[in-house]
């Protein structure tokens, strides 16, 4: 309860102008606020002039804020924002595995410093396999699976979001999980990085 407090009193200061509590604001929601745009875009300079526009724009806005969760609030910005920069995006490029897990590895807020160099280099691996595939489906669908499966939003929060009614939310999340379970069964030796590696070791050794 003291948080949520901490944050009602930062926000009003923000609202009188307040720079200095802004700034403990964007601290605060930095972090979810890029994985969102990286899930979204996928691609790091891009995710980060999104949440850099994001943040200008929620400080431009914060008069328009009414109060509830203010986390739902800026993710709206967020989500808009990544948006706008699809639809000016006339095609994306395809991405490639490797560069997908060259990007998440020097990314600090998608990785874990404790981990080990091996089990780093296998999760990197399988993250980049699934962002690739959530890069596949259609906008919408992609954000309902980035804020529900990947951020844990639940169905209202994502509702308040992204402006959707409930049953479309539901909707667009069962076709997008649909969408990544069949290309999961399409490509399941590239989510398993020692089965790709022994299949190559394999197709060398019969030459």
């Amino acid at each position: 309860m003291q948080g949520v407090a901490q944050e009602t009193e930062l926000i009003q200061q923000a609202q009188g102008h307040d720079l200095a509590a802004f700034n403990r604001l964007v601290l605060l929601y930095q972090a979810v606020a890029y994985r969102v745009a990286f899930r979204l875009l996928t691609d790091e300079d891009r995710a980060a002039d999104a949440v850099q526009d994001s943040f200008i724009k929620a400080y431009r806005k914060l008069h328009q804020y009414r109060g509830g969760v203010f986390r739902s609030w800026l993710l709206r910005i967020v989500t808009n924002t990544c948006y706008d920069m699809l639809r000016a995006q006339a095609r994306r490029p395809a991405v490639s595995l490797d560069d997908m897990a060259a990007d998440q590895g020097s990314n600090p807020w998608l990785r874990d410093p404790a981990e080990g160099v091996e089990h780093g280099v296998m999760r990197r691996e399988v993250a980049a396999f699934l962002q690739n595939a959530i890069a596949t489906l259609p906008a919408e669908q992609r954000v309902a699976v980035v804020l529900c499966d990947v951020e844990g939003l639940d169905y209202r929060e994502i509702s308040d979001v992204t402006g959707w009614p409930l049953g479309t939310v539901k909707s667009r999340l069962s076709r997008g999980r649909a969408k990544l379970r069949r290309y999961i069964m399409e490509h399941r030796p590239e989510l398993n990085p020692a089965g790709r590696r022994l299949a190559t070791e394999r197709q060398s050794t019969s030459r």
